[in-house]
């Protein structure tokens, strides 16, 4: 039994094994600024739901960018262009530690590191599925992803015991994330290169991807109504600190370690579209149990611990992004089209996510969160409606059967 598992593992290329190390230093630094990132903004600046809102603009505008970021760096095969996207968010969490007790300034810094976190967002999907098997995408993409959630436990542990038995300091934590990620740069730079993407093909909308288009639309706005104000609600409803958001993410990142695996065998099995309907139907209770848990139950405790585990499915279900990336790439007119076309769907969907992070943040100020996960449950239905639509043609083209096809015209 070990010699045959040794035997596969002396037969993984060395490309998936130097992926594997920078997805897993990606997550653990990722979950150390996750873990922290908001009791930060409220200790250090003490703003409430509203300027937490607003604040998501030069958080999320590089994902509205990053389309036009790619294009302008087309010359950068995929893998070297990951390379570069953790050195800015290590060159932006570095200035966040020395430079940011200033609010403007932090805005700045902010944008930086986001730009990098954002321009990585769809390459890990595209090189990832460059890595695996034919017809076996969903099986990788969730293998690299429990990765992630393993080297992401990591990394809320040292956060839990930093913040509560070491005196960690936030700008600690975000030197540690910097330097971490740019091992993870020097991980992307010793891969070997696969061809850069022509410039138009970034900048280009193809009718043929429209309901791909939608669901990242859909997938946009119900995203930041977790990343933003879900953790907020922990924070400023509940009163919760750093060290339990960080054993929140543990938790998360346990369950993910099993789930996500399984997830990609489900895509591979059942479908994209069994996998995102299912994905919306959870959401519509987990937007409700975010809610309205402290109304209906006016024991704090009861209604801390249902929020706590709507949060921990939240999370899971952040990874059901894979199957829309397996799905555009069994649709895709040509295998060149894929990393392009994640890259639009990220500017896309970021288009809406600003613009549901404004509203919500007004939402919230008016008539209380509640309300802004009301919202997250009819965005949730709509979901669901339209991955019901999702259809995949019978024969699904082999990648020698691509290779064969000329370049698409007019691209």
């Amino acid at each position: 039994m070990l010699s045959k598992i040794s035997s596969r593992l002396s037969n993984v290329h060395r490309d998936v094994w130097l992926f594997v190390i920078a997805i897993a230093i990606i997550g653990f630094a990722g979950q150390i600024v996750e873990s922290t990132f908001n009791n930060f903004l409220s200790e250090t600046y003490k703003i409430g739901g509203l300027k937490r809102s607003v604040l998501e603009l030069p958080r999320e505008l590089p994902g509205f960018s990053v389309v036009f970021v790619s294009a302008l760096l087309c010359f950068l095969p995929g893998r070297r262009l990951a390379a570069f996207a953790m050195i800015l968010q290590a060159v932006g969490l570095v200035l966040l530690a020395f430079c940011g007790s200033v609010f403007s300034a932090m805005l700045a810094w902010l944008f930086i590191m986001s730009l990098g976190q954002h321009l990585f967002i769809a390459l890990q999907n595209s090189i990832g599925m460059e890595l695996a098997h034919e017809g076996q995408e969903g099986r990788r993409l969730g293998q690299f992803s429990s990765v992630r959630n393993i080297a992401s436990l990591a990394g809320c542990l040292l956060v839990y015991v930093g913040f509560k038995y070491m005196h960690f300091s936030f700008a600690m934590s975000f030197i540690i994330a910097a330097t971490t990620l740019l091992v993870a740069s020097g991980c992307f730079m010793g891969m070997t290169p696969v061809h850069a993407h022509k410039k138009t093909l970034h900048l280009k909308l193809h009718r043929e991807y429209r309901l791909f288009y939608w669901l990242s639309i859909l997938f946009g706005t119900r995203k930041q109504i977790f990343i933003t104000f879900a953790p907020w609600v922990l924070v400023t409803v509940f009163d919760k600190p750093t060290y339990t958001i960080a054993w929140l993410y543990i938790l998360g990142g346990v369950a993910g370690i099993v789930f996500q695996p399984f997830l990609g065998w489900m895509i591979d099995r059942m479908g994209e579209r069994f996998v995102l309907v299912s994905e919306a139907v959870t959401l519509v209770f987990v937007c409700l149990g975010y809610g309205f848990a402290k109304s209906v139950f006016p024991d704090g405790n009861t209604a801390y611990v249902i929020a706590a585990v709507c949060f921990v499915i939240d999370m899971l279900m952040i990874s059901a992004g894979m199957a829309r990336a397996t799905y555009l790439k069994k649709i895709a007119i040509h295998p060149s089209h894929v990393a392009p076309t994640l890259t639009m769907g990220v500017s896309i969907d970021h288009v809406f996510s600003i613009g549901i992070a404004f509203a919500c943040g007004f939402i919230w100020n008016l008539f209380g969160f509640q309300y802004v996960f009301l919202l997250g449950a009819f965005i949730a239905f709509a979901n669901m409606f339209s991955a019901m639509r999702i259809r995949i043609p019978g024969k699904v083209l082999k990648e020698e059967e691509f290779k064969s096809f000329p370049p698409p015209e007019n691209d």
